[in-house]
């Protein structure tokens, strides 16, 4: 199982929010780049980013911090927030994220994940974020009547490689991720899954790691010491 670190880009500075709540957020570092280039020099295989005023506002806002942390790394990149376009897909392949992620429009136009899949294939990954097991949309303010696992057969069945599964409730809370619903998924998708939410130890990493997902996204138990990165990436290189 691959860690992705995660950096959540809000006017131009590295923050974590509760339970993705802008109005609750903590600013942990002035510059995404500094941040970007210590979690490569600590062992990183891939990074996780997101424009948090892109989700919420529906388009890129923090477009030179994202190429600037692109340029420093020589380490893969995944984005999402605010990609609801074929056009800003296009631009952020251009500017080379290596995996752009789809969350709201997965919802709303079923057509527009299709096309990107026949374009880029690997290249796009759809992030299901949900509530008491129903996916939301508009960065999390917003509730739809789809389930999450219906959504996740659905996105199979075109053909989409890789998704990310948030756990809206358990998400900067470090309460641990929704290991329940993200068994549930694995037992039942032959898609790479990557987990996100909540995850707050090392124990957390590993129980998911015996679960055989694919990947892991942590930031702010990152930020806070609960996980040592470079310490947990050396331990399990060898496995």
């Amino acid at each position: 199982m691959i860690i992705l670190p995660a950096i959540d880009i809000k006017d131009g500075h590295c923050v974590r929010l509760k339970q993705g709540m802008k109005e609750d957020e903590t600013i942990y570092f002035k510059d995404p780049v500094a941040v970007a280039r210590q979690f490569e020099a600590d062992g990183a295989q891939y990074l996780h980013m997101v424009d948090l005023d892109g989700a919420f506002g529906g388009k890129p806002k923090n477009l030179d911090s994202i190429k600037s942390v692109v340029e420093a790394l020589t380490i893969p990149v995944e984005l999402g927030g605010g990609i609801r376009t074929e056009e800003i897909a296009q631009m952020y392949i251009d500017i080379g994220i290596s995996r752009i992620i789809i969350g709201t429009q997965a919802i709303k136009d079923f057509h527009f994940i299709e096309r990107l899949i026949a374009k880029y294939d690997e290249k796009v990954c759809v992030s299901i974020d949900a509530r008491d097991g129903m996916v939301c949309t508009e960065g999390w303010t917003e509730s739809s009547d789809m389930e999450a696992l219906e959504l996740a057969n659905k996105l199979e069945k075109i053909g989409l490689s890789t998704l990310v599964y948030t756990d809206i409730s358990k998400d900067g809370m470090m309460s641990g991720p929704n290991f329940a619903m993200l068994d549930v998924l694995s037992q039942n998708l032959q898609m790479d899954i990557i987990a996100s939410g909540g995850i707050a130890m090392e124990d957390h990493l590993d129980r998911l790691d015996a679960m055989g997902l694919y990947g892991a996204i942590t930031g702010k138990a990152i930020y806070e010491g609960a996980i040592h990165l470079k310490e947990y990436l050396s331990r399990h290189s060898g496995r």
